[in-house]
């Protein structure tokens, strides 16, 4: 047989309920894998694969308003391992960043008392990862080191701040929004504060515009609505125009550059920030529900939102060629109107009541394919977006166009037979949008995909308060084997909840009553009695429901069968220690006393029996005598049915199981019962003595009131001590042996409630008061720990009990159920000592090294020549738990995944973009996805030249699979242009006023599109003060040529007016005359990198676009900016991936750098000279040393032997390790 394990090692835990108000935007998704949300005042992590609750961090005295995730967006090591950092806000302006593994606090911050509006961690952390900006109400903005948590800089504003969003193209650029408009800031840095106030604007719907009376004739109303400009000003608004005050939200687009979105409850405003004016509406019909909240994608053009019914959609840009084929609608003369936002997907709504509402949503910052809803009842559900390939070819009704799987997976396109996981995330479920005028190439490989929300996981809280709580019956010697540590929660709807203490996971849920729960009492290890009071009737009489239930079954019988209707609220029950009895006292009538096991009346008491206020059974009971009858009964029944051994041993266990029932019932019929006996108190003080025996009640001794104690409310009974507790707060300390009692005050007031520890000899003690509870040794007679509210915790207790014999249980009304020690002391518990049911993939709990070595065991499959995700045999000389916690961390891995892991056909590049995506590795992410974008199209176009010295099909490849305008200036210059022209065409189509005409012009010019900027020109109307310089600069734009004299006058005209300040102006002299690269030389020198490299882009061939971009990283890479990181991104773009290596190698990137190096070697992308080889091998001899600080043998000697000279020194220490492992 095998050796049977119980686990009763119960960690102290906490159980939370509903949420506050205030709990409202608390809720975070990191880059981790986990999910933060505040419930009260404190802050629980949820795993959003299995749902589980991994920590609960309890700090704050007030409740939680604000939690979030530390970026990961940084390059990991030893040094600057993968940490799980949380900064959580509250209330009262406290800030705490947590290190959530352990558990600790590392900093608080305080700069006011007033609850944290909003807080971010700043993401470009090339400088610093420690970096923390907050607003503090109702006007500063302050970072903060949350590391250390000092304070770096504060700032003040003249309005009260609402929010702020990060400009996730450029680290300088922050925009507030605050009570009456927006504030952009462009001179954000971290070392000092802002120097501007910013440029503030005001958003009104203009209704006296002409723009909007003509509209107003076209058929209907949708059509009306996309026509309403809406205007950005500086000044401030008239108080009858639409203010700023019900925007909900203010966030840029990641997935293009100078985009914001607003969110109102009706509508969602994408403005585009160069021309400040919005370029498309989603707006809800009439009848729709409004929006909540908005979550815009990074990877695809699309948003999250959520409505007011806990309903989470996804809306994705259209395509806008489409736009252009439909010819079955009334052709409209200007075809792109607008940005498109379709609905793709919804998931179901919740039933919302006074109650219940959807509190706030996240969605999955690595994948963007899930988005969890945080419900104000304390549920947890998780959505996740599934494709499903759509092979009918129907057009649906509503006009949109189809979305398609991409041709690429894991940054690298595949063939239809490869292994691929397209619900890995959000850019491998659905294809680019593409852009106006460019037809979809309709291959065999475009699929049509559909998208729909699943529901994977689902977490719910404890109902609302009142509780009553009650622990099953101890472990003992005996029950080991079936022992369940089950705590069941009587709540105010009437339902009993089970929950399983170590998991923390309800075991069960059953519904028995009508009305609040008021006590529970177990029977037995699988079943309870749980009694419930109705509201009482003008006589104060009640309905009484007490039910027997039975766990395992979840069968309910009403106990005292059709008694209950119309008469005194019970008050308590109690049942005795050989759980045969109970006795049920209630308000103004006798007691009652039952027969558990057959359910039957044994007596009620007659009307002048005196009126109980406490009671308790005796834990002394004659269990001797019991066993001799027992005994008795057995043998007579052996006589009668007498069974020879051979055969006893074939009958069914089903049949000895009956055989037993049959024992126990002849035992009741012949009413064989242990005596028990029980002391209570009346209303003087009295206490009584009764012994129960079968159907007989004996009185059997009274004890004189004590004049000390005021009316007695508890008793409790453990061996030789009994404790009584009164309506003032004194407790009486009896000792049954040496007949001596002892009276302590304790001056809390009323005890409500006394109650022993389990475990034999444990003599410990739990009171609960009005206000808090105290724990007490009745050996010594001393308290142990108390807790009092409003003093050390904020919550009111409503119960407790003990949960072993050195935890309690305390049930409070802030709707949590908490397991403590002893002492009482909220404490947060260590991670990695959790029971967890179901496996959690998280490296981020494993220690430093591990988590690293772990990494690059994944990232080198196939490992020894061979794939296996078996870490057993790898010579890794950390102790045997480690070993262990990483083969757990890669058994929890998805089938899937470990599919992908060991296919051989799976690239080096899609396994470096996968862990990536496994870690929440940001930087990383970021780097191989370029990285394998453009290693894979410069070897393709090497062998398109190869094959082909035309070069016909180059441009081809470039356009059908290019990188996703997400990551803007790292683009295919092609691609970039096609993008910015057609933004353009949008400005065009939706400017209002003439400075939206103006810039548009300006654009125009700087693209190129000289026609096109003369007849916005002549547009200006002659009462406008511009009028004569326009009309002159439309005629400069129309005669331009390309004479000798004519050029160089505008040459010098154009360096004057930069020279005097005219920047813009300048440029688009230079630009007008093919002069883009002086113009971005000059744009250089004055500082406006990001513009420089724009003009390049789009009008620049690839040779002066480099010299262009290789300047800016030049300037990146200095140490006043220290943007390496992006530098690195734009050198990839740009093919020189050697320098990339040197950077690499430069900023100890040792990992990073040697797995380039393997890929590019793979794709033959780097010219292997004399120069490059050192730099490999200087590469590879790094990395090994770096494995080997990792203790990752094997994989140092690996890349030892491929450094050749370099790392032969390296190669005999760890060959001469391995000898002495070997011999020993």
């Amino acid at each position: 047989m095998l050796p049977y394990t119980v686990n009763i090692k119960l960690s102290a835990r906490t159980l939370t309920g509903a949420l506050n108000a205030h709990n409202k935007a608390a809720v975070d998704w990191g880059w981790q894998g986990l999910i933060a949300y505040g419930c009260h005042s404190l802050v629980l992590v949820i795993d959003s694969n299995t749902a589980q609750t991994l920590q609960v961090l309890e700090r704050h005295k007030a409740n939680v308003v604000k939690v979030k995730w530390a970026k990961e967006n940084y390059h990991h090591n030893i040094g600057s391992p993968y940490s799980l950092r949380l900064a959580s806000a509250d209330v009262n302006g406290k800030i705490i960043v947590w290190d959530v593994a352990t558990g600790v606090a590392r900093c608080e911050i305080q700069e006011h008392n007033k609850p944290i509006q909003d807080m971010q961690w700043l993401w470009n952390q090339d400088a610093s990862r420690d970096l923390l900006l907050a607003i503090h109400p109702p006007n500063y903005i302050v970072l903060w080191n949350a590391d250390t948590g000092t304070k770096l800089w504060k700032k003040s504003y003249a309005e009260n701040i609402l929010s702020f969003s990060f400009d996730p193209f450029d680290p300088s650029h922050l925009t507030l929004l605050t009570s009456e408009g927006i504030v952009f800031i462009s001179d954000f840095s971290p070392s000092k504060a802002p120097a501007s106030s910013g440029k503030k604007v005001y958003i009104s719907s203009p209704h006296s515009s002409p723009a909007h009376n003509k509209t107003a004739a076209a058929t209907g109303a949708k059509k009306a609505l996309n026509k309403v400009k809406i205007l950005i000003t500086q000044e401030k608004p008239s108080a009858e125009s639409v203010t700023l005050n019900d925007c909900l939200q203010l966030s840029y687009l990641p997935s293009k550059r100078n985009h914001m979105l607003l969110l109102y409850p009706r509508e969602i405003l994408i403005l585009d920030l160069e021309v400040n004016q919005t370029v498309g509406v989603i707006a809800i019909e009439r009848t729709g529900v409004p929006f909540v909240q908005v979550i815009p994608c990074f990877q695809r053009d699309g948003l999250f939102c959520l409505h007011e019914n806990g309903c989470i959609t996804l809306r994705v840009r259209r395509s806008y060629n489409t736009i252009f084929g439909s010819s079955n609608e009334e052709s409209d003369p200007d075809p792109v109107q607008e940005l498109t936002y379709d609905l793709r997907s919804q998931c179901d709504a919740i039933r919302v009541t006074k109650t219940v509402r959807p509190f706030s949503m996240v969605c999955c910052p690595v994948n963007e394919n899930s988005a969890a809803l945080i419900v104000s009842d304390g549920r947890v559900m998780i959505w996740e977006l599934k494709s499903s390939v759509s092979y009918r070819n129907y057009r649906n009704s509503s006009g949109t166009s189809p979305l398609y799987s991409p041709i690429s997976f894991c940054g690298i396109p595949v063939g239809a037979l490869q292994n691929k996981l397209p619900d890995l995330s959000l850019d491998n479920m659905i294809g680019q949008s593409t852009i106006a005028g460019e037809e979809h190439l309709r291959g065999p490989t475009l699929q049509e995909v559909h998208l729909k929300f699943l529901l994977t996981g689902l977490l719910s809280g404890l109902p609302l308060p009142q509780f009553a709580i009650r622990m099953c019956p101890p472990l003992t010697t005996k029950n080991i084997k079936q022992y369940q540590p089950l705590l069941a929660v009587g709540t105010s709807n009437g339902s009993v909840l089970v929950y399983h203490l170590t998991s923390g996971l309800l075991h069960k849920e059953l519904s028995i009553h009508s009305c609040e729960v008021k006590g529970i009492e177990w029977t037995s290890l699988t079943g309870f009695l749980s009694f419930a009071t109705s509201t009482p009737n003008n006589l104060g009489l009640v309905r009484n429901e007490l039910q027997l239930v039975d766990l395992p079954t979840g069968r309910s019988i009403a106990f005292r069968g059709e008694r209950g209707n119309d008469e005194p609220a019970i008050e308590m029950i109690k049942v005795s220690h050989l759980k045969q009895y109970l006795a049920i006292v209630f308000k103004d009538k006798p007691l009652e006393l039952w027969d558990i096991r057959t359910c039957t009346l044994l007596r009620e008491m007659s009307k002048n029996f005196p009126t109980v206020t406490a009671l308790e059974w005796s834990p002394s009971h004659n269990l001797k005598s019991l066993r001799k009858k027992q005994l008795a009964t057995r043998e007579a029944m052996a006589r009668q049915t007498v069974v020879s051994d051979a055969e006893l041993s074939s009958v069914e266990s089903s049949v000895i199981s009956l055989l037993q029932e049959a024992e126990s019932k002849s035992e009741l019929s012949q009413n064989i019962s242990a005596r028990e006996h029980f002391v209570f108190t009346d209303t003087d003080g009295q206490v009584y003595h009764l012994t129960v025996e079968g159907n007989s009640v004996k009185d059997s001794a009274r004890i004189p009131p004590d004049g000390s104690m005021g009316s007695i409310t508890c008793i409790a009974w453990k061996g030789d001590t009994l404790v009584l507790g009164d309506v003032d707060g004194n407790l009486n300390f009896w000792d049954l042996k040496a007949r001596v009692s002892r009276g302590i005050p304790t001056h809390r007031s009323w005890v409500r409630k006394i109650r022993f520890a389990p475990g034999k000899g444990n003599q410990k003690l739990i009171a609960m008061y009005n206000d808090g509870a105290e724990v007490w040794d009745t050996k010594e007679v001393q308290m142990v720990s108390s807790l009092r509210s409003g003093r050390n915790v904020t919550f009111r207790i409503l119960d407790v009990d003990w949960c072993t014999s050195d935890k309690v249980i305390l049930a409070s009304d802030d709707g949590c159920i908490r397991v403590l020690e002893m002492s009482m002391k909220s404490a947060c518990f260590r991670m990695d000592e959790q029971e967890l049911t179901e496996p959690v993939w998280c490296p981020y709990l494993l220690v430093p090294r591990a988590a690293l070595a772990l990494k690059t065991f994944l990232l080198h499959q196939p490992w020894n020549e061979q794939y296996s995700l078996d870490i057993s045999h790898v010579d890794y000389p950390e102790n045997e738990d480690v070993k262990n916690q990483l083969q757990e961390q890669l058994n929890s891995l998805s089938n899937d995944l470990k599919r992908l892991l060991l296919d051989p056909e799976f690239t080096i590049l899609q396994r470096c973009l996968l862990v990536a995506r496994l870690y929440g590795d940001e930087s990383e992410l970021h780097f191989w996805t370029v990285a394998a974008h453009y290693l894979h199209s410069l070897s393709q176009e090497k062998s398109a030249s190869i094959a082909d010295n035309d070069n016909i099909s180059l441009p081809q490849e470039k356009v059908t699979n290019p990188l996703d305008i997400c990551y803007d200036i790292l683009c295919e210059n092609s691609y970039f242009q096609k993008f910015q022209l057609e933004r353009v065409n949008l400005q065009e189509v939706k400017r209002s006023t003439y400075d939206h005409t103006r810039k548009c012009a300006d654009q125009l010019l700087l693209l190129g599109q000289t026609d096109r900027a003369v007849q916005l020109l002549l547009e200006t109307s002659a009462d406008n003060q511009h009028y004569y310089c326009d009309s002159l600069k439309a005629c400069l734009v129309t005669t331009v040529t390309s004479s000798g004299p004519s050029q160089s006058t505008i040459k010098l005209v154009a360096t004057n007016m930069i020279a005097n300040g005219k920047l813009a102006e300048g440029v688009q002299l230079l630009c007008l005359i093919d002069k883009a690269a002086d113009a971005c030389r000059y744009l250089q020198t004055y500082g406006e990198w990001n513009r420089a490299a724009w003009l390049a882009k789009v009008r620049l061939n690839s040779e002066e676009c480099a010299d262009v971009l290789k300047r800016w990283v030049d300037h990146l890479c200095s140490p006043q900016v220290n943007q390496k990181s992006k530098a690195i991104l734009v050198l990839l773009s740009l093919g020189c991936f050697t320098r990339v290596v040197e950077m690499l190698h430069s900023m100890r990137y040792f990992d990073r750098a040697a797995l380039f190096v393997e890929a590019c070697l793979k794709y033959d992308t780097i010219e292997v000279n004399e120069d490059t080889k050192k730099l490999i091998l200087a590469v590879y001899a790094d990395y090994a040393r770096s494995l080997k600080n990792l203790g990752f043998k094997q994989g140092a000697i690996l890349f030892a032997s491929k450094a050749g000279a370099a790392g032969k020194d390296l190669l005999n220490e760890l060959e001469q390790c391995k000898s002495e492992i070997t011999e020993e």
